[in-house]
């Protein structure tokens, strides 16, 4: 029998798939890894603990699945986007790389703009100097920890990491580079331009590959830990939105998609490249070799209802447990208890400050009109209106952008609830699909693996493997009553935001 191995390098986890040769999946594991916050606004991990965890979790999808490693023909990569992995010449980490999510260089961001010029920037990459982005990173690490900056030979992002374990080659693909405000978009190569203006050497910067192009085979010593069979080709594979989008059909123009992972993205396929004039979506390459898509991202979608189970969920948590049930159904269930709009209470979900369409790191989170009538079921249900919500802001940006929509396809942990899917419709006011692939970034991956060793294209097999499995509709009575509320949440951010920079500059100057 023929797999292919998809592995998503998330931020919590890991997950790992083996896929046969007519898109079906034989099985899945993860494994999970600690995120760090030494300070207020800070993430990080250790690059040594993605790869501990990848090699585990390869070695232990194999044994459960009754998998031979010669069975697996090709191997493709997804991952969190953006974050820094700066290596030294001898290959070995110089720090623990920040995260995608972390805040610390508005600074950084801002002297980029002013070095560049931020309507060149645009020109050259597609979008504004975020915090998430790594060359803030690489300049927060110049300026702040210029000791360990002075030890940089090689500058990566995650999944590449991984696949530099386990083949011993450098590489990166276009859709990931692209979130490094490093590479011309339009191009599709390094801009020798910002490179230079940010005094960044070009030395540091691994090839470049289209996601289904093979980047590097398994080196022996990686094969003895995994299972795998040394020399499997290992393509470069993609961010892990770019394979989210792959791994549910979002290969064609008109279709658009609503990923509910940590973050939220709302992407939009284009056939050419068309950056947002003000920069407020992110114009990406595609892992569909040749094209490109916009994107706007919540950081704190999923992570705002995980935050809430953490926090104030232990009855419910402690209920799944006993039952062997997910907690997100207990959850859900509360909250379709609860009215339409949360009688009047609108949560906000900005919780690792926020980038669309606020690109804001001091946007902070809340409850708007808490009375005494409200209990836990309605705190649960403002808690998805207000990501939903958030999530329709980037929606309304792909809209004014002139980008057609005929569908959106859902996908991610939160897509598994029917209750949330409704609510989707109904705020958005589109049809909501799910197709049959389920495992979003890693089944991407897995597609990219299988287009780069059978030399199919990406969109054949798409079209072979993914088909769609359920579609709700939008209620007009429940739009017309969302399109209300909607309005007062977007007028939130702009009466809040003047509050939200106070109570987070007091913070910084009390760490």
């Amino acid at each position: 029998m023929t797999y292919f191995l998809g592995i998503d390098l998330g931020t919590s986890a890991v997950k790992c798939i083996l896929v046969d040769q007519e898109g079906k999946v034989k099985a899945a594991h993860s494994v999970e890894y600690p995120l760090l916050q030494p300070q207020p606004g800070w993430a990080e991990q250790h690059p040594e603990d993605w790869w501990n965890g990848t090699a585990g979790c390869i070695a232990e999808l194999l044994r459960h699945a009754g998998v031979s490693g010669a069975e697996v023909k090709g191997i493709g990569l997804s991952g969190q986007m953006h974050g820094s992995v700066f290596l030294d010449r001898s290959l070995q980490v110089v720090r623990p790389a920040l995260l995608w999510c972390d805040q610390r260089t508005a600074a950084e961001c801002e002297w980029i703009e002013a070095a560049v010029g931020k309507e060149r920037l645009g020109e050259l990459t597609g979008n504004k100097a975020l915090t998430g982005f790594t060359a803030p990173k690489v300049i927060w690490l110049r300026n702040h920890e210029p000791e360990r900056y002075a030890q940089v030979a090689h500058l990566m992002l995650p999944k590449d990491y991984v696949r530099l374990k386990l083949t011993g080659a450098f590489g990166m693909d276009m859709a990931d580079a692209s979130g490094t405000l490093l590479l011309d978009v339009a191009g599709r190569r390094w801009s020798t331009e910002v490179v230079e203006r940010l005094g960044i050497p070009m030395e540091w910067l691994p090839p470049l590959y289209e996601s289904n192009e093979i980047a590097g085979r398994l080196l022996p010593e990686a094969a003895a830990l995994t299972g795998l069979a040394a020399g499997t080709p290992v393509v470069a594979g993609g961010g892990d939105q770019a394979c989210g989008a792959v791994g549910v059909g979002v290969v064609r123009q008109g279709v658009a998609s609503v990923a509910l992972g940590t973050s939220g993205v709302v992407f939009v396929h284009d056939d050419s490249y068309q950056p947002e004039p003000e920069c407020r979506l992110h114009a990406f390459c595609h892992g569909v070799p040749g094209k490109w898509h916009r994107m706007g991202v919540m950081l704190a979608a999923g992570g705002s209802f995980q935050w809430w189970r953490n926090h104030f969920a232990g009855e419910e948590m402690e209920k799944a447990r006993q039952e062997g049930r997910d907690v997100y159904e207990y959850l859900t269930a509360l909250a379709e208890t609860a009215p339409l709009g949360s009688e009047g209470l609108l949560f906000l979900p900005y919780l690792s400050g926020e980038r669309t369409p606020h690109p804001d790191p001091k946007a902070r989170g809340g409850f708007i009109g808490l009375s005494l009538r409200h209990d836990k079921a309605h705190l649960t249900r403002a808690v998805l209106e207000g990501i939903t919500f958030g999530l329709r802001d980037s929606l309304e940006l792909v809209k004014a952008s002139g980008a057609p929509i005929t569908e959106l396809r859902v996908n991610g942990g939160g897509a598994r609830s029917p209750f949330w899917r409704q609510m989707i419709a109904d705020i958005f006011g589109y049809p909501v699909v799910t197709v049959n692939s389920t495992d979003g970034p890693a089944y991407g991956a897995a597609v990219m693996a299988a287009s780069g060793v059978l030399g199919r294209s990406i969109e054949e097999l798409c079209e072979r493997w993914i088909a769609v499995e359920s579609r709700v509709e939008p209620d007009p009575a429940r739009q017309a009553q969302y399109e209300k509320i909607y309005a007062v949440y977007r007028s939130l951010y702009g009466t809040l935001k003047d509050t939200f920079h106070q109570l987070t500059d007091l913070v910084q100057e009390q760490a």
